[in-house]
């Protein structure tokens, strides 16, 4: 009897606590369904892929830039001067010449028959002087028995074939000269431009044409402009060491030579409110050539230990510049900045970044402040890139 109520008392339990479980869920499942359906549809936060570099600290030339013609060192005409006919052509036209090479050469037969002329009038004369200062010897022996006005006679003709002699020997120099000249040489060494006469062409001294332009290639000098403003500090470089000057392609890609500021011109132009400046190259490999347009850098001077980014990390705002840094936990945190130099895909920042730090050059339009991103390592060279998950 006892065992039977025992029983009773069980399945009475077991009924009660059923029918609890049954009404705590009626009351409270669906909230928990509700809770659960509410967690898996929560966003996930997806990290954003970008790219990222070190903010560095390195030395950083600072560069005026500008437009420059190149033009020969030295450049001449080669103009005749004296009259004659061309009888040889020793040049190549657009050839290397050296100094003292033979280019031209005139018809020498005048030249030379008015030299040979002098000199056989200077040996008349010679002749004459030899005789002359014989009958002086004979005066003066004579003593009291030639008259004075003989021997002062005598003198006076040895004078006057003495002066004939050196006038003579002015002659043949002047006719050798003329003759020298029937042979042009170049003056120094370049390159030869076009032709302008033809051989058994007559030319004269009077005559404005030339024969040939030659412009001396090695060295050769960039005539390029600043603003009036840099003038300071280019002027401080100069009296320091000729600043270093690079001559580049146009289009500003490629390195065409290397060479130092020679002069700064002394006097500013007015109208366009820049200064003229000379730079020299040794040209060796004929990289320039005259009238050539190119670009120039100026080395003014050199930031020490300066903080360098990427350009590509520099973004404009309605607020400025700015970039986005990369902290520990993976996240982009948005810094104002400011920028004093930029040349070479590389930017000088003063405020707002701190060396070793990473910044965001690719993928910034995807990032907000805050977000978390997936970086890889922007690399140097083009579509290539690191990954580095963290």
């Amino acid at each position: 009897m006892s065992k039977s109520r025992t029983i009773r008392w069980v399945l009475l339990a077991a009924a009660v606590a059923g029918l609890g479980y049954f009404g705590w869920l009626r009351f409270h499942g669906d909230g928990l369904a509700t809770a659960e359906n509410a967690r898996k549809r929560a966003p996930v936060q997806i990290a954003v892929p970008v790219k990222i570099a070190p903010v560095e600290k390195a030395d950083f030339p600072v560069y005026l830039t500008g437009l420059g013609t190149v033009q020969g060192f030295n450049t001449v005409v080669v103009r005749t001067r004296v009259d004659g006919q061309i009888n040889r052509i020793a040049f190549q036209e657009g050839k290397f010449v050296k100094e003292g090479d033979t280019l031209v050469e005139i018809d020498p037969r005048p030249f030379q028959a008015t030299l040979d002329q002098a000199k056989a009038k200077k040996v008349q004369d010679e002749a004459n002087l030899a005789n002359a200062n014989l009958d002086l010897q004979r005066f003066t022996k004579l003593g009291e028995f030639a008259t004075r006005q003989q021997t002062d006679t005598q003198r006076s003709t040895v004078a006057q074939l003495t002066a004939q002699i050196a006038a003579d020997t002015a002659s043949i120099e002047n006719a050798q000269t003329q003759l020298d000249y029937a042979t042009i040489k170049a003056p120094f060494s370049g390159v030869a431009g076009l032709r302008q006469v033809d051989v058994g062409n007559i030319v004269n001294a009077a005559t404005q044409t030339g024969i040939v332009s030659i412009a001396q290639i090695e060295p050769i000098a960039v005539i390029f402009t600043a603003p009036e403003d840099q003038l300071p500090a280019i002027k401080a470089a100069l009296n320091a060491s000729p600043p270093k000057v690079i001559a580049l392609s146009t289009d500003g890609k490629r390195v065409l030579s290397t060479g130092t500021l020679a002069l700064i011109n002394n006097q500013v132009d007015t109208t366009s409110g820049t200064i003229r400046l000379k730079a020299v190259f040794d040209n060796k490999d004929h990289a320039l050539w005259p009238g050539q347009s190119v670009s120039t850098r100026l080395l003014i001077k050199t930031l020490k230990d300066a903080t360098v980014v990427a350009d590509d990390a520099v973004q404009h705002g309605p607020d400025g510049l700015y970039a986005y840094a990369v902290n520990t936990e993976n996240k982009a945190e948005l810094r104002k900045i400011k920028v004093t130099n930029s040349i070479d895909g590389r930017s000088v920042v003063d405020e707002g970044l701190s060396p070793g730090q990473q910044v965001i050059t690719s993928g910034q339009y995807k990032v907000q402040p805050g977000a978390l991103v997936s970086t890889a390592v922007a690399s140097s060279d083009a579509g290539a890139a690191k990954a580095s998950q963290q």
